[in-house]
């Protein structure tokens, strides 16, 4: 299960509406606990895909590192990534799997024609051989 501060979840659906008809990509910055992650911050990256920038996303490996950075400064963990689908569903790709990492979460979100819809989250087995949905949770104000 995943938890997501109903603002998070806001400025998510902003980034992919700003970035349509490209895909939109930023980190999940939360808290892991037994019961699940609860997102309290979503960071903006940029898409690093040199190519089909609408159907694909790509993180710089710096990018990465000022996640991490920016996760210990707030005392959090890197939890996930988010990525909207522009005109396709919000369910995970085969070019998603095959460049996700399991244990992190996927916050996927479809915008269509530019206007944010469906946001679904995803787990990546262990051995990579396929995404597993899990419950999305809003929390705060627009539950």
């Amino acid at each position: 299960m995943i938890a997501v501060a109903a603002s998070v979840l806001e400025a998510v659906r902003v980034h992919g509406r700003e970035t349509y008809p490209e895909e939109c990509c930023g980190g999940l910055l939360g808290e892991a606990s037994e019961g699940g992650v609860r997102v309290v911050v979503a960071e903006r990256i940029a898409n690093a895909s040199r190519e089909m920038r609408e159907r694909r996303f790509a993180v710089e490996p710096r990018d990465y590192l000022r996640l991490e950075r920016r996760a210990d400064a707030l005392a959090l963990s890197l939890v996930g990534f988010y990525h909207s689908h522009p005109d396709h569903p919000a369910a995970p790709s085969e070019y998603d799997r095959e460049h996700a990492f399991p244990f992190l979460h996927y916050l996927i979100l479809s915008v269509e024609k530019g206007r944010p819809g469906e946001a679904t989250s995803w787990v990546l087995s262990e051995d990579r051989g396929a995404f597993e949905r899990e419950e999305l949770r809003v929390e705060g104000p627009g539950e």
